[in-house]
């Protein structure tokens, strides 16, 4: 179960925060290759957060996922910044990417974990 949290101090509407959460869900599952059903998406905009003594528009995000693949974290972190920016406006400079690949166990879903 792959969860993508985005955080930003750009302020989005409702509607905007929606859609990007849509194109985030979909996008997280193409680029890991895990079926969409599965992806979580949290988005909170209009937070107070500095970065390099300023203020302009940057964004937090963090991927964790049971499995995730240490050796595609440049190829994530090219799709996601590619999404921020297209979306937010964002420069792939004043985005952040925490990765964690988190022990299916440690994952509860559904009365159980994901552990097989």
């Amino acid at each position: 179960m792959p969860l993508l949290r985005i955080q930003t101090n750009v302020t989005l509407d409702q509607a905007s925060r929606s859609t990007l959460a849509a194109l985030a869900s979909q996008r997280a599952a193409e680029l890991l290759g895990k079926n969409e059903s599965y992806v979580m998406v949290s988005v909170e905009t209009g937070l107070t957060m500095l970065f390099s003594g300023n203020h302009r528009p940057l964004a937090y995000l963090e991927l964790k996922s049971a499995e995730l693949p240490a050796g595609k974290t440049r190829e994530l972190s090219a799709g996601l910044c590619n999404l921020i920016h297209a979306e937010l406006g964002i420069a792939a400079d004043r985005v952040f990417i925490e990765f964690a690949d988190v022990a299916r166990g440690m994952w509860g879903w559904n009365n159980t974990t994901l552990e097989r």
